[in-house]
């Protein structure tokens, strides 16, 4: 026992080190470093203006957040006094409004070029109309005004929303100092290391227990059982979530302890989803390692873990980086659209075709196990053949998610949230990709009324950040390990149909050997009540079904069998249950 408490202790430490890493790290901004960061000359001497009073003096990365946000804020009121519409623009714009009407002619007398130029492409539905009185026609030229500050000046000559989260980021980057930047390696023993050695050691405990499930303290121990440490755990990986993809400024000390092994794969500095790929494939390995002592007596488990780590080292982390380092694009052979969403975006699609003959290959690849390889896999295996052995959130959760699969809600109710929110989320990411598409290949934003890259952007932010990160993962102490697999991941809805209908998979049951222990709804991850099934004596053909095969391995009587058989009998049991 005393060893636990040491491995504990491991873990602890190297986990306080890693959080108090930002807090030894502080920023010293230089206008070199804003010359390095922004290419327009313009804005270069504007914010270096603003930021003149920080340059040469620590400071820690909360204040230089807020600092670079309310400078960049300052410019942007400065660009759009001088470029938008002046008061006294307004009002003479305003009173030809409410005599004769609006026109090019009277723009092009009282504007300069540039600005009539504007206003004519965004207000010419303005022009003929005879306003009843001067404050209605001053309001629509405010509405006018504020969408070219929103939609052009600023995009153009200023910091919108998306080059200020990146210039923040960079110039926070460029700026760090301290301990942890400058002596990576050591920090990353202090760490990574510390941590690593805790979890490898407690897992390695488990070897002196006999072989076999126990369900000693699951429901009762304070991580496992929605209590205080699973809400500790669970705050950390929200927030964690959180700042990754909205503020990830704040997290560059992080960042930079991973720039040895960006550095050494594939040449460049570390980024921030550098940085998540590195701790997420950590997590696979070091809990898989835990999954295998845990289930070693179960081949079938083994295996699939061993597969699941190896396509997430490989084929999601290294691999990937490794051909930028070869100068090719960065790409992941396992990731499917649309889990990949962003696949058929146009940046994507070019980047892809001006790769050459390698990105066209990547383009045909990614379309033909989308449109084909998943159709055909699913068919002969189920869901299983991806979502328990190949993809990388799957994988997350079958290892650093496996302590919290008993949370996962069994209930008729929570069944019917999970197929009208799946379900959804399948068919937004239809829609967006046909949306995007379309843009693609008739260069019109708007289709069918909507805009196509603010559809894309609201996917990105709700979906692919908040609900497959924040939510996805940072809620596995509070609701289950396969929250994002179950509520909300389109490749799974769109599998699930084809396993549901048309697959060859299915869980068989010999009802008359079931005791009714309880076991394998206690750890089915999906929220499905397996039990119920086999005291009837019913295959489990469910579209939700990820055929992890956890409830066949913790069924003490061999009650349940993962099997591939006629897709045409579907409902009676097949062959002998061992």
């Amino acid at each position: 026992m005393h060893k636990q408490y040491i491995y504990i202790t491991l873990i602890i430490t190297g986990f306080a080190v890693f959080l108090a890493v930002p807090f030894i790290s502080y920023h010293r901004l230089s206008s070199e470093h804003i010359r390095q960061t922004i290419e327009d000359p313009d804005r270069q001497e504007l914010l270096t203006e603003e930021l003149t009073s920080l340059f040469d003096k620590p400071i820690g990365s909360w204040q230089l957040a807020g600092e670079l946000g309310a400078a960049m804020t300052r410019v942007n009121l400065r660009v759009a006094q001088s470029n938008g519409l002046h008061d006294d623009e307004i009002e003479a714009l305003a009173g030809i409004m409410t005599t004769s009407g609006l026109s090019k002619t009277y723009l092009d007398s009282l504007l300069d070029k540039d600005k009539a130029a504007l206003v004519d492409s965004y207000g010419n539905w303005l022009y003929g109309k005879v306003y009843d009185n001067v404050d209605e026609a001053r309001q629509q030229l405010e509405a006018l005004n504020h969408n070219l500050i929103q939609y052009e000046i600023l995009p153009k000559q200023g910091f919108d929303r998306y080059r200020q989260k990146a210039i923040k980021y960079s110039l926070a980057r460029a700026s760090l100092q301290g301990p942890a930047s400058s002596n990576p390696l050591l920090w990353d023993l202090l760490s990574f290391g510390l941590v690593i050695l805790g979890a490898l050691g407690l897992s390695l405990q488990m070897l002196q227990e006999p072989p076999g499930i126990k369900n000693n303290g699951i429901f009762r121990h304070p991580a496992t059982s929605r209590k205080w440490l699973g809400i500790i755990i669970g705050t950390f990986l929200i927030t964690f979530y959180i700042i990754l993809y909205f503020y990830p400024e704040l997290m560059t000390a992080w960042i930079s302890l991973a720039d040895p092994l960006s550095k050494a794969l594939s040449g460049n500095q570390a980024g921030p989803f550098f940085l998540y790929g590195f701790l997420y494939t950590l997590s696979v390995l070091v809990m898989g390692v835990r999954m295998l002592i845990k289930y070693r007596f179960n081949r079938y488990q083994v295996v699939r873990t061993l597969s699941v780590m190896f396509f997430q080292t490989a084929f999601a982390f290294i691999i990937p980086e490794i051909l930028v380092r070869l100068n090719q694009p960065y790409f992941d052979f396992k990731n499917i659209w649309p889990l990949d969403y962003d696949f058929f975006f146009d940046f994507e699609i070019n980047k892809l075709l001006a790769s050459g003959r390698l990105g066209i290959f990547m383009l045909g690849w990614g379309i033909m196990l989308s449109f084909i390889g998943v159709p055909l896999f699913t068919y002969f295996y189920g869901k299983r053949w991806y979502c328990s052995w190949v993809c990388g959130c799957g994988g997350l959760a079958e290892t650093l998610g496996d302590p919290f699969r008993q949370l996962s809600d069994k209930s008729t109710r929570a069944w019917k949230i999970e197929q009208g929110l799946i379900y959804s989320v399948l068919a937004f990411a239809v829609v967006m990709t046909i949306g995007v598409l379309y843009t693609y290949f008739t260069g019109q934003a708007m289709w069918l009324g909507i805009n196509t890259y603010t559809l894309r952007e609201i996917y990105g932010a709700l979906i692919g950040a908040v609900f497959a990160g924040v939510v996805g993962t940072g809620f596995y102490p509070l609701m289950g390990n396969r929250i994002w697999c179950r509520f909300g991941c389109p490749l799974a809805a769109y599998m699930g149909i084809i396993q549901r209908f048309k697959s060859r998979f299915r869980i068989t049951t010999n009802g008359g050997q079931c005791i009714s222990c309880g076991n394998c709804s206690t750890y089915c991850e999906m929220g499905i009540d397996v039990r119920a099934y086999a005291q009837k004596g019913e295959n489990i053909v469910r579209a939700s079904c990820v055929g992890c095969g956890i409830c066949a391995a913790v069924c003490p009587r061999g009650v349940l069998k993962l099997e591939n058989a006629d897709p045409h009998n579907r409902s009676q049991p097949n062959g002998f249950i061992k």
